[in-house]
């Protein structure tokens, strides 16, 4: 069976998936700001955190990964709606490194959403988010494909190559790139 390069190994996969926390982390509070007793999302981001540590396996978290989501219909906003999918998103790196592009995209989205009177708060987001990158995890970020040219997985066709949150996606990787070319 081949693996899909949006996949990554599991040590990568377990290097991103701490990034991805992060970014699902620092616009947790437009969730929780919604809807404080809520700590589905928070949950999802420590189950991240101990994949990214070891803690957890990759085949329990597989099984797993649904548990703890956010259903659309419990959104209290766009906004909080957004930093519940960037904490889905960085769960599912367990199986699927791309998915924390995902959680970074989102991320971005809350932030957007949460201060619409901030033009450049997903901007701002994404150049915090680039802050956080160590090299090793500017080293498998930048071995996913680009946006839209693997169709074996989420960033093929689908929630994550459209709209804000593809844009924003579209925003890192090209800087990925640009930081990788100096």
């Amino acid at each position: 069976m081949t693996r899909s390069p949006q996949t990554l190994s599991e040590a990568d996969r377990r290097l991103v998936a701490g990034w991805a926390a992060d970014c699902a982390e620092h616009v947790l509070h437009v969730f929780e700001d919604a809807a404080p007793t809520d700590s589905r999302p928070r949950d999802a981001i420590a189950r991240a955190r101990a994949f990214s540590r070891g803690e957890l396996g990759t085949a329990d978290e597989i099984r797993r990964r649904f548990v703890g989501g956010v259903p659309a219909a419990e959104m209290p906003h766009a906004a909080a709606g957004a930093a519940a999918r960037a904490a889905g998103q960085a769960v599912g790196v367990c199986h699927m490194g791309a998915h924390a592009l995902g959680a970074a995209g989102y991320a971005a989205k809350a932030a957007s959403l949460a201060a619409t009177d901030q033009p450049d708060a997903a901007a701002a987001e994404i150049r915090w988010q680039l802050a956080q990158l160590t090299p090793e995890i500017r080293a498998a970020l930048c071995a996913l494909p680009a946006l839209g040219t693997n169709r074996s997985g989420p960033l093929g066709a689908g929630l994550l190559t459209s709209g804000e949150v593809g844009a924003n996606i579209r925003r890192l990787q090209d800087a990925l790139r640009d930081d990788g070319a100096r």
